[in-house]
Parts: C-alpha cells; sequence; structure tokens
C-alpha cells in the first residue's frame, strides 16, 4: 500500500513538473489581438482593403485599429516555416517574422469568434474565444479564402460574381460589394474575397499561379476555403486543395451557387 502510494505521489509530482516546463518553454507565445471576452466595434472603422506597398514583402497590418487585428508572438527556432492559422475554422499559414512576431488584419463577424495560433511544428497552441455585441457590423455573408504551402512563390485569387464582376489583384473592390482584401506575392497567403450581400446565383473561383522566384519547377499545394453565412446557424464552410505546378497555370476551383 506504501509503495502504491508512493508511486502515485511520484507520478502527479512528474506530471504537474512537465507542466511546468511546458508551460515556461511556451511562456513567449502568445496572442496580443484579439482580446478575449465581450466586446463592441461600433465607433472603430475597420476597413476591409488592406494596403499593399510593391514590391510587396508580406500582408501587413497598417493603419488597422484593434477591432480588426489578429497579433502575437510564436515561439518557436524555426522561422523558416509558417504557423497556422485557424479563424471559425478556417485554417490558413502564418507568416512569422524574424523575432516570432505575427500580424494579420481580418474582418471579424459580429457575434462569437474564435482564433486559434500553432507554432510550425503543432507542439504549442493558443486559443482566444471573444463575442462582438456590435449588431449592426455588415457582416461578411459569402467569404473565400486563399492559402498556400510555399514560400517564395505568387498565388492570386480570382472570383468571378453572378452578374459578371470580376475580383482580383487588379480590380480588388467591386460595385455589388465583394472585395479582396490583400495581394500576397510572397508566399502563404491568405488573401481573402469578402462579400457582406452577395449578389445570388454561380460563382467561379479560379486560382491562378503568377510566379515562383524564379524556379519553374516550384510545385505549390492551394489551399481554399468557402465560407457561407458566416456566424450564423445557417453557416456552411467547404474546402478544396488543388495542386499547381508551374507559373501560368490557371485552374478552376469550384463553381458553386449562393445562397
Amino acid at each position: 500500500m506504501i509503495k502504491f502510494y508512493t508511486k502515485r505521489l511520484l507520478t502527479c509530482m512528474t506530471s504537474s513538473l512537465l507542466a511546468a516546463m511546458s508551460c515556461t518553454a511556451t511562456a513567449d507565445t502568445t496572442i496580443e489581438l484579439p482580446r478575449g471576452g465581450w466586446r463592441n466595434s461600433g465607433g472603430e472603422a475597420a476597413g476591409f482593403k488592406q494596403p499593399v506597398h510593391y514590391p510587396a514583402s508580406s500582408v501587413n497590418a497598417e493603419g488597422q485599429n484593434e477591432m480588426a487585428l489578429i497579433k502575437g508572438r510564436i515561439s518557436t527556432n524555426n522561422k523558416k516555416k509558417p504557423g497556422k492559422l485557424i479563424v471559425n475554422g478556417a485554417a490558413m499559414p502564418l507568416s512569422i517574422g524574424d523575432g516570432g512576431e505575427f500580424s494579420r488584419p481580418y474582418s471579424f463577424s459580429s457575434g462569437s469568434n474564435n482564433v486559434e495560433v500553432r507554432s510550425p511544428d503543432g507542439s504549442d497552441v493558443r486559443r482566444v474565444q471573444f463575442f462582438d455585441t456590435n449588431t449592426s457590423r455588415p457582416n461578411a455573408r459569402l467569404r473565400v479564402v486563399l492559402s498556400w504551402d510555399s514560400d517564395g512563390t505568387d498565388l492570386d485569387l480570382h472570383v468571378i460574381s453572378p452578374d459578371g464582376q470580376h475580383v482580383f489583384y487588379g480590380n480588388r473592390v467591386v460595385q455589388n460589394g465583394g472585395a479582396l482584401d490583400v495581394d500576397v506575392t510572397t508566399g502563404y497567403g491568405p488573401e481573402i474575397y469578402a462579400n457582406t450581400a452577395p449578389p445570388k446565383g454561380t460563382y467561379h473561383v479560379y486560382v491562378n499561379y503568377y510566379g515562383s522566384g524564379g524556379d519553374e519547377k516550384n510545385l505549390t499545394i492551394a489551399r481554399v476555403a468557402i465560407i457561407s453565412q458566416e456566424g450564423t446557424l445557417s453557416e456552411k464552410q467547404q474546402s478544396f486543395q488543388v495542386p499547381l505546378r508551374k507559373p501560368g497555370e490557371l485552374t478552376l476551383v469550384k463553381s458553386f451557387t449562393y445562397p
């Protein structure tokens, strides 16, 4: 009996020690923004179209207020690989700076939102959940997210709506309210199309392999997530993976009907 209790005590102590070591090892991995809990984005200008300065180096967050930012730091020794960002169930690579920092503009919906950040090796995970009480905020009823798995490559998202309006890097905002947030030219993405009042009918989603930094043999895997009625009981998500083999390749990923 003494041996049993001694073994159990040692096991508990060992578990506690390992947990403490784990917390210490990942203490630098944080999500600074968004903050968890309740908030109201009323009165805050949270623009959807993000600025791009060519030649673009990465997604930037200049001029964005706290209501439209995902920001923090990942504790990792491997900055050459991206982390993973999951926003309301949509997964995408997350570019990490030299100091482990990351920053990404994002147009959140009102209601419940959750953000998850994972280190490149998946060993560390941080999550934040918040509820935006601003019911007057126009939510994205249709969102298309393009990301890809290789650095130094340029993939472009093209979305053609039922009324024939074509959103891409050369025409980022159209009259029906559709918009592309940013043109990422250096790898991973994401590029996000959103529309708060999408026209009904058939949409076509294309991905163009624009360039690969001089490497004509750089295979990259594109991932497209299509989210409709985000934040409602009717929300639907679909995701597709498509291999792209050489620059110049234009691929129809999905045609779908909204709603």
